[in-house]
């Protein structure tokens, strides 16, 4: 069987029935194989060379690239893998075309022409599932976008985003189940910029302070919101701001530190500000609020939508505690002139 998340749950259905006598480790080898291959095809979707900072050769998008065009490999490992030959085996650097040339053998081993055709069919349908979520169209099979964070984003989901956000700036679940996470999260972001810019008209307050203090009235998801307008106010635009944020956290959640400058020079900060108290334990406090990054590193675009909704939000709250609270329609009407007069931000 097949299952991918629709945002909403899992969907699931059959590839094919196996004879009785197909020994369970044949199976598990298969399916463990087809399991790998998925990952590999779906992380040049969340991964893609054009996310990558170079291109040259050898370069981080260079391979990405790679691993790309390697979907057109993909057809002829499974029918025809590479097999051990005198002790030896061929094994590919590339992951796609490696995976696939394992899920090639685990076929041989088994031997049932019916079913390599079943499967063969099976994978190019998530291929094509990967291609058609590339394009921004989530339907079907390719709706499984939903529930990955990419280091990039499709223009045609950041706009239908938006579309969403002008019927109700407060958000709406559809953002969740229908578009791909960091495009709502750019669209967001847009928005947020707009609410925040209406609510300190009208209320005297500079936007980076809007969501804190909203947060007096209501418990919000404060920090990150507030990140997002400074970032805003140095002059980053939506996608700028959304895709370093969501990189950073992806590369944390590879192990690794997004930006080592920055993370040295919040210790150094911490450090001097101790020793000015002569605080040891000020030190130690200080030290351990740092983060590498301020997103859940396991599902940062999915955090970060949710965080400027808070945010969006938190204007609300601010905005009609300046202003007549019998007006319902009053912030929603305002956002929407403001970010309709703003629009180039998101191009």
């Amino acid at each position: 069987m097949v299952f991918w998340n629709t945002g909403t749950g899992c969907t699931a259905s059959t590839i094919a029935e196996l004879a009785r006598d197909v020994p369970d480790d044949a199976i598990q080898r298969l399916v463990h194989a087809l399991t790998l291959l998925s990952a590999q095809a779906w992380r040049t979707y969340t991964h893609p060379a054009a996310a990558a900072d170079d291109l040259e050769v050898n370069t981080e998008g260079w391979r990405r690239d790679g691993h790309r065009e390697a979907f057109a490999t993909v057809a002829e490992a499974l029918t025809r893998p590479n097999l051990p030959s005198g002790g030896m085996l061929t094994v590919s650097y590339n992951p796609v075309e490696e995976t696939a040339h394992q899920v090639g053998r685990a076929l041989h081993n088994i031997n049932d022409p019916g079913l390599t055709g079943q499967v063969v069919a099976e994978v190019q349908a998530e291929l094509a599932a990967v291609e058609q979520a590339e394009l921004g169209e989530l339907a079907g099979r390719a709706r499984q976008a939903v529930a990955l964070t990419r280091a990039g984003a499709s223009p045609a989901q950041v706009q239908a985003a938006d579309e969403i956000l002008a019927t109700d700036p407060l958000g709406d679940p559809a953002l969740f189940t229908e578009i791909e996470p960091a495009a709502g999260a750019i669209a967001a972001t847009h928005w947020l910029q707009a609410a925040a810019d209406v609510t300190a008209k009208a209320s005297g307050l500079a936007p980076t302070q809007i969501i804190l203090e909203a947060d007096n009235i209501e418990a919000l998801a404060h920090e990150t919101p507030t990140i997002v307008l400074e970032l805003l106010q140095l002059g980053l635009s939506p996608y700028e701001t959304v895709t370093g944020l969501v990189r950073g956290a992806m590369t944390v959640a590879e192990g690794q530190i997004p930006d080592l400058g920055e993370l040295l020079d919040q210790i150094a900060q911490a450090e001097e500000l101790a020793e000015q108290h002569q605080d040891r334990h000020l030190r130690d406090a200080l030290l351990n609020e740092l983060r590498t990054t301020p997103l859940d590193p396991k599902r940062p675009a999915h955090d970060l939508l949710e965080d400027l909704l808070d945010g969006i939000r938190g204007c609300w709250l601010i905005y009609q505690d300046n202003t007549d609270p019998e007006d319902e329609d009053a912030f929603a009407d305002a956002v929407r002139a403001e970010a309709n007069a703003n629009r180039d931000r998101l191009t």
